[in-house]
């Protein structure tokens, strides 16, 4: 007679895995991960810049923009993934560490990583990112297409909200379709 063992038993490994990813850079001083943000939210940005030329324009618009890197895998029915970044404030030159945690639900098996870049034409809205987070849900899906006179510096870009604009990079390049649903945008409490 064979014994089975529930699905959950054998995920639940994977993803305490996939959560414990960001304690291991603990052996790392503050300052070295504060670093190691600002060298991945620089890289995001030359390749944002390399893809889609007019979002250097968009950025130094901007009262303020966000980059992030996620990590994430999904196995079955369940998936998740976190991920850090850093919002700069265009206007008082200032940068707010932050992270980021992501649920999903539906079929699926894989592991994924992308990045990020948020695009904030006002400060108000920039310091809503910043103070109080930003959940981006289902209804998030967008195609990456705009359209309208003066809009081409957000070519590639996804309409979030009125005046926030959002940039998805892939290994393959730009992303034609937001896939980040279900994430929350938070303060990291260690590197501010």
């Amino acid at each position: 007679m064979q014994t089975r063992i529930p699905t959950t038993r054998l995920l639940a490994p994977l993803f305490a895995a996939l959560l414990a990813l960001p304690l291991a850079a603990g052996a790392a001083t503050k300052e070295e991960r504060r670093q190691d943000v600002r060298d991945v939210a620089e890289n995001t940005l030359q390749r944002l810049y390399k893809s889609q030329p007019h979002a250097r324009d968009a950025i130094e618009r901007s009262a303020g923009y966000a980059v992030f890197s996620n990590f994430g895998m999904k196995i079955f029915f369940a998936g998740g993934g976190t991920g850090s970044g850093i919002a700069v404030n265009r206007k008082a030159k200032t940068e707010t560490f932050m992270k980021m945690v992501e649920v999903q639900a539906g079929l699926g098996v894989g592991v994924k990583k992308f990045r990020l870049v948020w695009v904030f034409e006002k400060q108000s809205d920039l310091d809503r990112f910043i103070n109080s987070g930003w959940e981006l849900g289902a209804q998030a899906t967008a195609a990456a297409q705009v359209s309208g006179k003066g809009q081409e510096v957000y070519a590639g870009a996804m309409s979030v909200s009125p005046g926030i604009w959002l940039y998805q990079l892939t290994d393959e390049g730009l992303a034609a379709e937001l896939t980040a649903k279900g994430t929350k945008y938070y303060k990291d409490a260690e590197l501010n």
